[in-house]
């Protein structure tokens, strides 16, 4: 309102000032130019007016715009609190149901209780009066022992306590061998029988892992693009993933072969999109690698999200749901590791609840029992160890945290859980099918060569391919030179025939690669 009102003040001062100066002029020039003078005044006045009409017709609509905002906010608060107190009132409804139920439970309690209380005292009268007649017959009955034995009351009752003591004994021995002997027959059927319904009620199928994927190209055209001119695509690809890709006369068909299961993976998918994109050169397949990694590493996440769901934990440390995920690409003894501990987790749970044992806590024990597993390779000491400080650092419930730290017996069970923990783990792992020996000690060797390799200084990667065959080494170019690099290859070379026993002959390759890149703006 005061700057309408400002305007109307402007528009009056301008008009008075340029009707004075019409006046003015129009004594010196003419009653023509006044007329013209008073006219322009009054259109100045006239557009003065409408535009304080506007400006006061905008305001009053801002105003009623923000009165409405206001009110709508309003309305909408209230019957938010509305619905709440609803809520409220039906809670607080059903409680006061069950405290009137439970009122009426206690009643008809105390009424119970007063009247075996009254029973109790009758019956304890007649027992007063049986015991009170019975001592009167007992000494009477010792009086007359006393003289028909020739004994006293104290020299009878010592020789009759030591005979009872002897055939107590003899047959506490004899009683307590056979509660043992039952108690040792009905816990293993017991035990069978739990274990055999948890084995039913679990049946999974189970399926080896291999270490090679198999990917289908649409004519054999194809083979040649991803050899590339000289070889370099293969190269950069291999060097990119780390997986030995086989190109032979199998056809229409490429085949990538490595030990670990999450390089074997990207590096399918990236091959697959490199094919069916068309452009397959160094540049891009690092860029199709790059950013396969990064959504492989999403799905891991959303992979420990599922089963996190499936199981029903909501309290699970972020950082425990992605080493849950990264467990569908590990395997144990060609065992998938995470279908491997959710199989464990059932077992476990189902176990738990036959012992009335608390089924979530075993659940989650028999799920993290592997967690270690999936921890950095460079990490030292034994699985279970590295698993339970890992669960540790993220505070596990204690229950979970042995049970993992024992499941191999590297530390004390402390738990009837862990134990369940353990056995779950031996079923799982005892299925016909389940498990390979021969492929965890081949992968383990191929571990072995690239940590051997990694012991070098100026070492950015490596790689053990073409099944153990050969042992790529990527070195940082900074660091190494052309010079050195040949003595690295001979050095990794010598330290793998001194540690590592093998078949055959292992290659050791050393890439030193320089790259310069600048940015046209």
């Amino acid at each position: 309102m005061l700057e309408t009102w400002l305007v109307i003040v402007i528009a009056a001062i301008v008009g008075f000032i340029m009707y004075y100066v019409g006046y003015t002029l129009s004594q010196k020039v003419g009653k023509n130019k006044i007329k013209n003078a008073s006219e322009k005044a009054k259109q100045i006045l006239e557009d003065a007016e409408k535009e304080a009409k506007n400006i006061k017709r905008e305001k009053l609509l801002e105003v009623k715009d923000e009165w409405f905002k206001k009110k709508q906010e309003f309305d909408n608060e209230t019957n938010q609190k509305k619905q709440k107190l609803q809520v409220l009132e039906k809670t607080l409804e059903k409680k006061e149901l069950n405290v009137e139920k439970k009122y009426e439970l206690v009643v008809q309690k105390e009424t119970v209780i007063k009247e075996v209380e009254k029973k109790i005292a009758t019956d304890k009268e007649l027992v007063i009066k049986k015991e009170e007649e019975y001592n009167s017959l007992i000494v009477e009955e010792r009086a007359r022992l006393e003289k028909i034995s020739g004994m006293t009351y104290d020299e009878a009752k010592k020789m009759i306590v030591n005979n009872l003591i002897d055939q107590a004994k003899t047959a506490a021995a004899q009683t307590i061998k056979e509660i043992r002997d039952k108690a040792t027959v009905e816990a293993r059927k017991e035990a069978q029988k739990i274990v055999v319904q948890a084995i039913q009620r679990t049946a999974v199928d189970h399926s080896v892992e291999s270490t090679v994927s198999v990917v289908q190209i649409q004519n054999e055209e194809m083979k040649g693009r991803i050899i590339g001119r000289e070889g370099r695509n293969i190269r950069a690809f291999e060097a990119a993933t780390g997986v030995d890709v086989i190109v032979d006369d199998t056809p229409e068909a490429v085949i990538l072969s490595a030990f670990d299961q999450f390089r074997r993976e990207i590096a399918r998918i990236s091959l697959e999109r490199l094919i069916l994109d068309g452009r397959i050169h160094p540049a891009r397949i690092e860029e199709v690698v790059k950013k396969v990694e990064s959504e492989l590493e999403d799905e891991i996440m959303k992979e420990g999200e599922n089963v996190i769901i499936q199981f029903g934990f909501g309290n699970l440390d972020p950082n425990l749901i992605r080493y849950i995920g990264k467990m569908k690409y590990r395997s144990s003894y060609g065992q998938n590791l995470l279908q491997h501990s959710i199989e464990v987790a059932y077992l476990t749970g189902i176990m738990a609840a036959e012992l009335n044992l608390d089924p979530y806590i075993a659940k989650r024990a028999g799920l993290l029992h592997d967690l270690g597993k999936v921890i950095d390779r460079d990490a030292d000491g034994p699985h279970a160890i590295l698993g339970f400080e890992l669960a540790k650092k993220f505070k596990e419930h204690p229950i979970v945290l042995n049970a993992i730290g024992s499941h191999h017996e590297d530390m004390e069970m402390t738990h009837p859980i862990s134990v369940l923990v353990q056995a779950a783990d031996a079923i799982s792992g005892a299925r016909p099918g389940a498990r390979r020996e021969p492929l965890e000690s081949y992968v383990k060797r191929l571990e072995n060569l690239e940590n051997i390799a990694k012991t070098f200084e100026g070492v950015a990667k490596t790689y053990a391919i073409q099944a153990g065959r050969e042992v790529r080494v990527v070195v940082e170019p900074d660091k190494i030179n052309d010079d050195i690099a040949d003595q690295l290859a001979l050095d990794i070379a010598q330290k793998i025939q001194d540690e590592v026993e093998f078949p055959g002959q292992i290659k050791v390759t050393v890439i030193r690669e320089v790259r310069k890149i600048k940015f046209a703006k």
